[in-house]
């Protein structure tokens, strides 16, 4: 019994308790709930440590992408900067920013990001993910065929 409440002491030393309820909220796609639960924090800088201002930005990114995605790419790129303590979460954010920088006709770079994505999933949880975003780089590669080299002119008007 000891040995479970020490172990709940040392889990909320190291997550703060907002962004844990952040979390549950977004597993059961709770957008408005994680949101609610985000904005409790009011100063992230003086009240988080370095890799939870990371998951804050991360998660803050999640809920911004539905809306704005030149705002979600500034909270990804600063949880990156921060850190996040587990590759998958890297991963992920790797393969949103990969996303938004294909939407954004950033393919180079969105490329490079989906390799890096990739190379962090060594457990296979983003697998159907990654596969589905290089189907559309794919697809987005593939030139339209134009059928005809010319565009047909209708016939003259016979005039009376």
């Amino acid at each position: 019994m000891f040995v479970m409440l020490s172990l709940v002491f040392v889990f909320l030393y190291y997550k703060n308790e907002f962004i844990i309820m952040a979390f549950l909220r977004l597993r059961k796609q709770d957008f408005p709930g994680a949101s609610k639960w985000l904005n409790r924090i009011k100063n992230p800088a003086a009240a988080l440590t370095r890799k939870q201002r990371g998951y804050y930005n991360f998660l803050k990114g999640i809920m911004v992408s539905q809306t704005n995605i030149n705002e979600a790419e500034k909270f990804f790129k600063n949880a990156l900067n921060y850190g996040l303590s587990m590759d998958h979460d890297v991963a992920m954010v790797k393969l949103n920013l990969a996303g938004i920088a294909f939407t954004k006709r950033r393919r180079q770079e969105a490329t490079k990001l989906l390799a890096e994505a990739q190379k962090l999933d060594k457990r296979g949880v983003l697998t159907e993910q990654i596969k589905m975003m290089k189907q559309q780089f794919k697809k987005a590669s593939i030139p339209n065929q134009h059928f005809g080299g010319h565009r047909q002119q209708r016939p003259p008007k016979k005039r009376r």
